[in-house]
């Protein structure tokens, strides 16, 4: 299962998920038994008209790429005294021995980015993987 959200601050939390219905992104495969469901007010929109097109990276090149930046996302929730527990809230569950897909690696890759742009959040991911 794989499970990401992002929010500013807490006391909105609940407000900006229940205003966020039309912004929840849900890709389920029942045979692989994994999950992603983004919710986060804006993504759908950022996913729509910013960002790079699917197709545009190789599944390899995100997969890379989600696997540093997993890593270093679950490393900020366990970490609440350094980084906002306000925006860093549940540990993201990726396994890379697992193949979910294009469209998985595609649109949690391009959740970093729009949270990264969103919060203002730098991760250290190498350029050259």
């Amino acid at each position: 299962m794989i499970y990401s959200c992002g929010s500013q601050d807490r006391n909105l939390r609940s407000d900006r998920i229940a205003n966020a219905e039309e912004d929840t992104v849900r890709i389920a495969n029942d045979s692989l038994e994994y999950e992603i469901i983004i919710i986060e007010p804006g993504f759908n929109l950022f996913i729509n008209s910013i960002a790079k097109p699917e197709g545009y990276y190789s599944q390899s090149y995100l997969e890379n790429k989600n696997r540093f930046l997993v890593q270093e996302y679950n490393q900020r929730v366990r970490n609440p005294q350094r980084y906002n527990p306000n925006l860093y809230i549940q540990e993201i569950n990726y396994d890379s021995n697992i193949d979910y897909g294009y469209e998985v690696n595609y649109l949690l890759y391009n959740y970093f980015v729009y949270f990264s742009r969103q919060y203002n959040q730098r991760f250290s991911v190498p350029t050259r993987i």
